[in-house]
């Protein structure tokens, strides 16, 4: 199942991939903060949100 964490202030993508990463690795990667915007960068079940992955029809 393909994962993409982003950043909840600016929408950039920070991670997004088939293999499955910890929220604390991904953090980790940046530092603790957003590439694009600076936003500190935390994991918090209060704000995780999970969608179907939908594919793009490329035909």
């Amino acid at each position: 199942m393909p994962q993409r964490v982003v950043c909840s202030e600016c929408s950039n993508i920070l991670y997004e991939g088939d293999i499955l990463k910890s929220p604390q690795d991904i953090v980790k990667k940046f530092d603790g903060r957003c590439p694009s915007c600076g936003r500190k960068l935390s994991f918090s079940t209060k704000n995780l949100s999970i969608y179907p992955f939908e594919e793009k029809d490329d035909k």
